[in-house]
């Protein structure tokens, strides 16, 4: 099943069940953790491995595989620290699959947690993209966050960038609101001109 949905080639294909048990106790995770952790996760299995054995493709110089693992959700509004906790814990390139109900979206940690939008499950898909496992986990990455890398810019570089427009326009949307409420004319003049500034740092 989750190999038709995401269209990868049938020699990857795994079916190994991931205890929650197993987990809390190899990493020793404390109650609370283990307590938010099972709010939201009912099930974890390693579905697919991509590899140099299990594909054609060959090894990169620091991406020798990566596994796709399909987290079943108790719900559709998660905790991300709870998929982030598990990328840190698995020592291992991994794309989640993160399915609950008919719905699932695709999730990859890369310096940050990155997420598709909800899919019904039978469109979910990726593509292995490139001619070296490098390349072609760059441009898992690139598909799941949805990321447009500007000319001259690295993944990191442009992941990094991103946040930074990210938090800048929530600062200005937060100054904006701020602006449309003020009543005193000297203080909203002043917030006018911080939003100025902000915009002129976003743009650059």
């Amino acid at each position: 099943m989750m190999e038709i949905m995401l269209k990868l080639p049938t020699t990857t294909r795994l079916n190994k069940p991931l205890a929650k048990k197993a987990i809390f106790a190899k990493f020793n995770l404390k109650s609370t953790a283990k307590e938010k952790f099972d709010s939201d996760i009912s099930k974890i299995a390693i579905v697919n491995e991509v590899s140099s054995v299990t594909t054609t493709i060959a090894k990169g110089n620091t991406v020798e595989a990566f596994f796709v693992l399909l987290v079943t959700m108790k719900q559709e509004v998660f905790d991300e620290k709870n998929i982030t906790l598990l990328s840190r814990l698995i020592n291992q390139k991994m794309l989640f699959v993160l399915a609950y109900n008919e719905k699932a979206k695709l999730s990859v940690y890369h310096t940050k947690l990155l997420q598709s939008d909800w899919y019904p499950i039978d469109e979910l898909s990726i593509e292995l993209q490139g001619l070296n496992l490098d390349t072609v986990w760059e441009n898992v990455v690139v598909q799941v966050g949805n990321i447009q890398i500007e000319q001259g810019r690295t993944l990191d570089e442009q992941i990094r960038l991103n946040e930074e427009r990210e938090k800048l326009q929530h600062q200005i949307e937060l100054l904006e609101r701020q602006a449309r409420a003020e009543k005193q004319p000297k203080r909203k003049f002043e917030l006018v001109q911080e939003i100025k500034k902000l915009e002129n740092k976003w743009k650059k």
